[in-house]
């Protein structure tokens, strides 16, 4: 039986966010990735995609082959609590899943006071701070860090340019492949598929 990843998707979801990892996840026939959402209607992405929508949260109780819900970021996570989405990542992390969250979902994450007792980043620190300084359930602040992404107790958190970094520690956690081959498809594509030939001709940086 595959093992299933959540794309929990909002109405204005960053659809460039987590397109690495869930194309790469997919390629995987070990897993396959479904998408959630308050409801069944199609979400539709910053960039215009429509998207189909598998399962509604409400509904959906079997958390048994879950191994990580994704939460991509979008504008709707500063319009909306999304109660029903913070309960509904309480029932997958109390059975086992990971959860990986990027950009404005990071900020959800704290609103709902999941990101409290553990290491996380977001997008700038004071923006972070900023948005967050009316929330009382958020209690974190201290253990904010400012880093591309940080994977503690079951949560992965990155910011809005860290797509390539988001995907390499969601291959990493699910173990869709062996670290070296990981690495060498971070190089390729965060630093580009010549960079390494135009370094040794002479056209990359100064050295």
């Amino acid at each position: 039986m595959q093992k299933i990843v959540l794309l929990v998707l909002t109405d204005n979801w960053a659809d460039w966010e987590a397109a690495y990892a869930v194309a790469g996840i997919n390629e995987e026939p070990d897993y396959t990735v479904k998408t959630i959402a308050v409801d069944l209607l199609p979400k539709i992405s910053i960039g215009g995609l429509r998207t189909e929508i598998d399962y509604c949260i409400a509904d959906f109780q079997d958390f048994g082959n879950v191994e990580l819900v994704i939460l991509p970021g979008g504008y709707s996570w500063l319009e909306n609590r999304y109660d029903e989405i913070a309960d509904f990542i309480k029932r997958a992390v109390g059975s086992g899943a990971h959860v990986a969250a990027m950009c404005g979902a990071t900020l959800f994450l704290a609103k709902h006071g999941f990101l409290n007792e553990i290491k996380h980043t977001g997008d700038e620190q004071e923006y972070f701070q900023e948005k967050l300084k009316d929330e009382k359930c958020y209690e974190g602040k201290q253990r904010f860090v400012s880093a591309q992404l940080v994977n503690d107790g079951g949560f992965i958190t990155a910011n809005e340019t860290a797509a390539v970094e988001f995907a390499t520690e969601i291959f990493r956690q699910l173990g869709i492949a062996p670290d070296d081959e990981i690495d060498l498809w971070y190089g390729k594509f965060k630093n580009g598929m010549f960079q390494k030939m135009r370094n040794e001709e002479g056209h990359g940086l100064p050295s």
